[in-house]
């Protein structure tokens, strides 16, 4: 991709990916590298898991998300008792047609927001998992393709907590990032503790972008180039992952992909054509640590650390 295609693609809008940037900063206090990642999780075609305490502003980000993207959310508010037909839909019959209709559950929305998701059971959980992957769902053996764009972006509280039940390895898999906003600094709660609320300014926020915008800016993302040298770079962090595991399963080739996605939009965001290490990165340890499992447990923790031990300990050529 050359310089002026990135230029032409950042120009999309009125309002450029800096500007939009900017934007959330003034909504989500103290957090913009987060923001940022959320942002180029979104670009990069992917889904977002959003794991911390409650209270720390994990539902603003996914709200400010869905205003100023200008997607049509829906909102599932996942509990244990929740079935998968509560997110897919269902058949019902119509007795004045005389046949059966499908009424479309939440999970047809260009933005889906999935609140506590691991407060439900495994069951209700993999009801996600055909619509992450392939943007489809299947019910009683019909296909329905899901809106463009389409994306799912979860919050879970952290997994010690009373009524949770761990997300299995496969539906993690789905996520292409995986962050945590942690708790503001006290200059920024400060301000959020004098300042309007969050809700009242979402509210007040119009859209900065369109869903054809994000699909355009989606499209530019992907066509960011890729050296070899990157392929290489990215090729040895994978298999050192699985020669020094560490107790931990090893990066799969589909990790693989996502650190490449998600770089090249982290390049885009930058304003660059190209992928450097640096991409790489700036999103590494969120692509990689929820593929990091330790085998004995689950410890978000540990597998942060894990992530960054990796990326030290593959040189840059």
């Amino acid at each position: 991709m050359k310089s002026s295609q990135i230029l032409a693609a950042s120009q999309l809008s009125s309002v450029s990916p800096s500007e939009f940037l900017q934007r959330a900063g003034e909504i989500v206090l103290g957090k913009s590298h987060q923001v940022q990642l959320a942002l180029c999780t979104i670009l990069a075609q992917g889904h977002l898991l959003i794991e911390d305490v409650p209270g720390v502003g994990k539902t603003t980000l996914v709200k400010f998300l869905a205003k100023a993207l200008g997607l049509q959310p829906t909102r599932i508010q996942f509990t244990n008792d929740l079935l998968p037909a509560d997110i897919l839909g269902t058949t019902v019959y119509d007795s004045e047609a005389h046949k059966f209709r499908f009424h479309r559950g939440p999970i047809f929305g260009q933005l889906v927001i999935a609140d506590e998701l691991n407060r439900a059971t495994p069951k209700t959980q993999s009801a996600c998992l055909q619509a992450m992957e392939e943007r489809k769902v299947s019910i009683d053996g019909v296909t329905y393709d899901l809106p463009k764009p389409f994306m799912v972006i979860a919050t879970q509280n952290p997994r010690e907590q009373a009524g949770t039940y761990p997300l299995p390895e496969s539906q993690l898999d789905r996520f292409l990032m995986r962050i945590s906003l942690g708790y503001p600094n006290r200059e920024a709660e400060r301000e959020l503790l004098r300042g309007t609320l969050r809700q009242q300014l979402i509210d007040e926020l119009d859209p900065l972008w369109t869903p054809e915008e994000v699909l355009a800016m989606q499209q530019a993302c992907a066509s960011v180039h890729v050296s070899a040298a990157i392929v290489d770079y990215v090729q040895q962090i994978l298999e050192y992952s699985r020669t020094q595991s560490g107790g931990s399963f090893g990066l799969s080739p589909r990790a693989g992909l996502a650190l490449m996605a998600a770089a090249k939009s982290w390049a885009f965001l930058e304003g660059r054509n190209m992928v450097v290490p640096d991409d790489v990165q700036a999103v590494g340890v969120s692509v990689m640590a929820h593929r990091l499992n330790q085998i004995d447990e689950h410890d978000s923790f540990r597998e942060q650390e894990r992530a960054k031990e990796i990326l030290q300990a593959v040189r840059v050529d």
